[in-house]
């Protein structure tokens, strides 16, 4: 089994890369992967870079180049449902692009003709982190993840796309992640860290739980390995 593993920012895998100390490093498309073994299966690890292009790149590289069967996602994400806060952790189970607007030719937001608003995460890996959840203690919560090319720091942004997508959280990256997965027929998983609460103070709570949060989505994902190699 070859499993793919994905942040967004070179903070978020460095936790990865410490844990398992001895990896190779291989360039390609102006980006760094990372290959290892683990308890009998092949890793590659990497980050993508901030943005909904730079993610669909990496991931589309992960399967198609380095042969990933699998992709596990780990980041972080700002709260659009008022009952999450920081710290909550969120497992998505769809992903919508809440900057993608065709609206002026009568479809809604977020679609794509011969696609659709959501793409559905894989739910044997959503039940794989629940499981790992309930072990390690931790209270994992589910929900729609909306994805833009922007960083949410406004309150009437905020609100539009938590009404408009019915979305509990937003980030930058998944929703690309997850077209590619759907498109290539990868399973696929993404969690989320909430790091801010996509409002006027957002920027200072990111940069404060970014290195925390990072710490902790790597064991998490590191128990999800040993789910999967005990399969």
């Amino acid at each position: 089994m070859k499993i793919a593993i994905m942040g967004a920012m070179v903070e978020e895998i460095t936790p990865l890369l410490d844990f398992f100390g001895t990896y190779e490093t291989l360039e390609f498309a102006k980006n760094r992967y990372y290959t290892t073994t683990y308890k009998g299966m092949e890793l590659v690890i990497a980050y993508s870079k901030i943005g909904k292009v730079n993610a669909s790149l990496t991931a589309t590289t992960l399967i198609e180049k380095f042969g990933a069967e699998q992709l596990l996602f780990s980041g972080v994400a700002g709260a659009l449902n008022p009952n999450l806060r920081i710290g909550d952790v969120l497992v998505a189970t769809a992903l919508a692009q809440h900057d993608l607007d065709i609206t002026a030719f009568g479809h809604p937001h977020g679609y794509v003709p011969e696609g659709s608003v959501y793409v559905d995460t894989d739910a044997s890996l959503r039940a794989l982190a629940h499981k790992v959840a309930k072990a390690q203690n931790i209270i994992l919560q589910e929900g729609i993840i909306a994805t833009g090319d922007q960083f949410i720091c406004d309150g009437v942004k905020k609100e539009w796309i938590h009404t408009t997508f019915k979305a509990d959280a937003t980030e930058m990256e998944g929703a690309s992640v997850a077209v590619v997965c759907d498109a290539l027929k990868i399973p696929f998983c993404v969690l989320r860290a909430i790091s801010d609460a996509a409002d006027m103070d957002a920027g200072f709570s990111f940069d404060e739980f970014l290195v925390s949060s990072a710490k902790e989505s790597a064991q998490f994902i590191i128990a999800m390995l040993d789910e999967l190699a005990d399969a």
